[in-house]
């Protein structure tokens, strides 16, 4: 998968925005595209060294992945309890990637989701 496909793939899913949010603390050097939903981060790469994205996932899962895939590693720069980084090109396919990637968006979904109070009966 290339840098443009996995952008309107990203791009494709319901109230996804996209941004590069950091160009200040890089100062130029490189150049962070961010998607989101909700309002929140679920997917990030390089767009001038698209060798890797970071993506979020349940902690029990990244893992898992981490054992069965040599592309899947801690991520950059995150969290490495919930992100993790796949390499671009590597032992995890497109449809593979596709499927880390909405798997980061309904997890960030449902996470950014207003919560309904319950009331008192």
């Amino acid at each position: 998968m290339d840098i443009e496909q996995l952008r309107e793939y990203c791009l494709s899913l319901p109230g996804v925005t996209e941004a590069t949010p950091f160009e200040r603390f890089s100062r130029g050097r490189f150049t962070i595209l961010v998607f989101y939903v909700g309002g929140h981060m679920f997917c990030y790469f390089n767009i001038d060294d698209f060798t890797f994205i970071t993506i979020k996932g349940e902690p029990e899962t990244i893992a898992d992945l981490k054992e069965r895939y040599q592309a899947i590693n801690d991520p950059y720069n995150g969290n490495k309890r919930h992100w993790m980084s796949v390499a671009i090109g590597s032992d995890v396919g497109d449809t593979m990637l596709r499927q880390l990637v909405k798997a980061s968006y309904d997890l960030v979904k449902k996470q950014s989701a207003p919560r309904v109070k319950k009331s008192k009966q």
